[in-house]
């Protein structure tokens, strides 16, 4: 039946008695079971929520993998937490059916929404270690009612039946964790993960083995060459443009994601090439050097070396930073150009471009913005428009403007070659299929990918009136072969790296206006030669990150720009924790400075940093500075157990962000060695500075990452750890307030920002808890002992019941103390008000 006010039939739809319309399938079997005498229990309604809010994101996902693209494993994977929660719950309840002996609408529910997968051959096999639900599975679908429908529904077709209407919904998101209903109607301690006593008992077993031998890490030799029997990866974040110092947003989009994806793919063993560098021709470098006087020579020197030194203060650790006014990028980029003509796979034809009078040159796509001819958007640049996605000819624009001087162009015409996408477009669509199925893609750059392509590839030029260029190229013909001249510069073996797909995988990270030239035109320009070219495997893109409530504009002075950053105070694994923390993933995000603070002093400095600095402190105060004997108990055993789960999801999605007292602090210890282990990729020198304080073995890395991790005791009883100082310095609110003021606009002008820049040790509030470099470890070892032998002393004359004059004289000793060691620290040596005083001890690991 057609519901009479929508204008298509819609299915399933339940028509009331009172004349209201049914559309949720859950919300009709709840109605049918209420109907029929049986209204939800608690339990019920817990599990209907779970499979609404939890279960059907995850589902989809797998649906989509198995259906459309043969990836039954990885589906297998998606649905494990679910599957595995499920299997949990049964067993805490050991009844027919998930709340009841009888059949509810929560069974008959989460059957329905199973069904597709766990009645699929191919997957039913991997039921095997989830006994419970395999056989609740079974015994709902024996059902005759659940018989008939899944007859009707599916008819006998299998997920055969669900292509067409898989292929109409959106491509769904990846999950980032597994989930569980958020409420104590079902009991779910401790679900996440579920793990048999065998598993609990082999990773507790593995952990007491301790670190394998192992030598140290090996140096990088260089130059790095894919090798037989390794995994070569090749990363490569977008080259920046050579004529502007990089501000937070270009950092994150391309160049600190792709450094913590290098130095985690390092870490796991894997033989890896991260290369990148300045891109240097265009009109946009000739108008730079306009503006400063310069040639455009003396433009690319001066600010290669700018963009050199902010990466190298961020610790983004390329294996080679370039550029592009090479002779190999001219010798490499000709060749492609000839190989591409010969093929017939370039034509002439005469284009209309936008002209500045004023300016006296031809506008660059870039320096001309107007409104988007599509959708209307009012600051489309000239090569495409960032809301909608679609590819834009400059000359399309509605009322464009140059960037530089906003003045309004004139079109003129000449002749230029062009790129005739449209005959490579049969080979483009083929090689995306493949890359696409078997590649890690993220949602933005498949939907940026597929609009390009959506109405068809049109003849894209190739060529531009240039004066400083790679002789009569467009750059974004010209700028991505940078990436083969980059690493030609580095080693003249570079065609092992880019002619070597059988061997290489690439992986290509940009924010999300690079992708499709990075998806669709340099692609084609390497089918096009037909060279054997390494194609991109693994698109990365980001959304775009903006400052506070507007856009970074250096000529505003709004925002943090790269050369700042060193400026504020802040160090640097500081930043690079904040901005992957923001990383703007799945939409754009906001840097803002209220929130740095806040995710610095709580997450860094109170959780990271106190579980650090406790657990090394308990080994140094009550143990003499080593680590005690550990004897597991149950709960120490789930603990390690869970570690080593979390250590595995760490690595699939990187790899796809008392004797008592004596025991939890052993584990605590190698737990935060551990964390220094997983922080490397993030923050290097925290890392770093963690391994030091406990004096790990250099292979704790290697080992734990090996294979698909495993959390081992680097730490044995007996082993001695260094000096355990602080890691993180709070920032307070003046600095914050006076940082905002500072990058709020109008901005002192290079070469006096140094002068008036807040110093951290100045304008901060009192340190909570200070940097290592702020930190005097030797003397703060003296001060704590005395404060520990005054301490002493005080509770002694108390205990003696001395009079109160003489008690107060060594009470204000003892403040004295403390707030001398607090300075030493870098701590505030004020106490934060309380309302009551508590006794701090360690209990558990939390």
């Amino acid at each position: 039946k057609v519901v009479p006010f929508l204008n298509r039939p819609v299915l399933p739809v339940l028509l009331l008695p009172s004349g209201q319309h049914l559309f949720s399938p859950n919300a009709i079997c709840q109605y049918l079971f209420e109907v029929g005498g049986k209204e939800a229990s608690n339990s019920s309604s817990q599990f209907l929520e779970w499979e609404a809010t939890e279960l059907q994101p995850v589902l989809i996902q797998a649906l989509h993998m198995v259906a459309l693209q043969g990836k039954t494993h990885d589906a297998g994977l998606v649905l494990k937490g679910s599957l595995r929660w499920l299997e949990q719950s049964l067993s805490k309840r050991r009844t027919q059916f998930l709340t009841a002996e009888t059949v509810t609408v929560a069974d008959i529910v989460l059957w329905a929404a199973f069904y597709p997968i766990l009645a699929d051959p191919g997957f039913s096999a991997d039921l095997g270690e989830l006994q419970l639900v395999r056989d609740w599975f079974e015994r709902v679908g024996l059902i005759p009612a659940c018989v008939r429908a899944s007859q009707k529904v599916l008819q006998g077709k299998g997920l055969e039946s669900l292509k067409n209407f898989l292929k109409k919904q959106p491509t769904p998101h990846t999950q980032r964790k597994d989930s569980q209903p958020s409420t104590n109607a079902i009991e779910t301690e401790d679900l996440d993960p579920a793990m048999t006593e065998e598993e609990i008992e082999a990773t507790a077993q593995a952990w007491c083995k301790g670190l394998p031998d192992c030598p140290d890490a090996p140096q990088r030799q260089h130059p790095i060459l894919p090798q037989e029997g390794k995994r070569n990866v090749l990363v490569t974040s977008a080259l920046p443009y050579v004529n502007n110092v990089p501000h937070l947003g270009n950092i994150i989009g391309c160049v600190l994601s792709a450094d913590v994806f290098a130095r985690y793919g390092r870490l796991r063993g894997w033989n890896l090439l991260y290369v990148c560098g300045t891109d240097e021709y265009g009109t946009a470098t000739e108008n730079k050097a306009r503006e400063e006087g310069l040639t455009p020579r003396e433009i690319c020197d001066k600010y290669h070396t700018v963009h050199s030194a902010i990466y190298k203060w961020f610790q983004i650790d390329f294996d080679y930073f370039g550029r592009t006014t090479t002779d190999r990028q001219t010798e490499i980029s000709q060749n492609i150009f000839w190989r591409l003509h010969e093929r017939g796979f370039l034509l002439e034809d005469t284009v209309e471009q936008l002209r500045c009078e004023r300016c006296q040159r031809f506008l660059a796509d870039r320096f001309v913005e107007g409104v988007c001819p599509h959708c209307r958007y009012p600051e489309a640049r000239g090569d495409q428009c960032d809301k909608c996605g679609r590819l834009i000819n400059a000359v399309e624009l509605k009322e464009p403007q140059c960037k530089v001087c906003g003045q309004t162009p004139v079109i003129r015409t000449s002749k230029h070659l062009f790129l005739d996408l449209p005959k490579l477009e049969g080979d483009l669509e083929q090689w995306l299929e493949r890359s696409l199925s078997s590649g890690d893609w993220t949602p933005n750059a498949k939907h940026i990918t597929h609009s390009w392509i959506r109405d068809g590839l049109k003849p894209r030029c190739i060529t531009r009136d240039l004066q400083w260029g790679t002789p009569v190229f467009y750059v974004w013909f010209d700028a991505p072969i940078g990436y083969l001249s980059i690493t030609a510069n580095y080693t003249s073996e570079w065609e092992k790296w880019w002619k070597n797909p059988q061997q290489v995988e690439l992986y290509n990270f940009m924010a999300k206006d690079n992708v499709p030239f990075h998806s669709v035109v340099f692609p084609c320009s390497l089918l096009g030669a037909q060279d054997n070219y390494t194609l991109v495997n693994h698109l990365i893109a980001t959304e775009y990150l903006n400052y506070e409530d507007t856009k970074f504009s250096k000529s505003r002075g709004v925002g943090v720009f790269g050369d700042m950053a060193k400026d504020t105070g802040i160090v640097s694994d500081v930043w690079r924790f904040y901005l992957l923390y923001m990383r703007p993933e799945g939409q754009d995000s906001a840097f803002g400075w209220a929130d740095m603070a806040l995710k610095n002093n709580s997450e860094l400095l109170n959780n990271l940093g106190n579980f650090i600095n406790r657990a090394g402190m308990f080994v140094s105060k009550f143990f003499e500075g080593c680590v005690p004997e550990i004897v597991l108990r149950e709960e120490d055993k789930c603990l390690i157990a869970q570690v080593c789960w979390e250590l595995k999801q760490y690595i699939q999605l990187l790899d796809k962000v008392r004797q008592r007292a004596g025991t939890v602090t052993a584990v605590s210890v190698n737990m935060a060695c551990l964390l220094s282990v997983l922080l490397e990729p993030y923050m290097p020198t925290v890392s770093v500075t963690i391994r030091a304080q406990l004096q790990a073995p250099a292979c704790c890395g290697s080992a734990m990452l090996a294979a698909d991790g495993r959390f081992l005791r680097s730490l044995s009883t007996g082993h001695r750890i260094g000096t355990v100082s602080p890691l993180f310095q709070k920032l307070g609110s003046e600095q914050i307030e006076a940082l905002r003021k500072r990058f709020g606009g109008q901005q002192v002008p290079i070469g006096t920002a140094s002068s008036t820049a807040p110093k951290a040790t100045a304008t901060a509030e009192p340190a909570t808890n200070a940097s290592v470099s702020a930190a005097d470890p030797q003397r703060a070892t003296q001060l704590a002992a005395a404060v520990s032998e005054q301490g002493d002393k005080v509770r002694a004359l108390k205990a003696q019941k001395a009079d109160k004059s003489v008690i107060t004289v060594e009470v204000n000793k003892l403040l004295e103390l403390k707030k001398e060691l607090a300075l030493t620290e870098g701590k505030n040596p004020e106490p934060s008000p309380q309302k009551g005083k508590k006794k701090v001890h360690i209990s558990s690991y939390g």
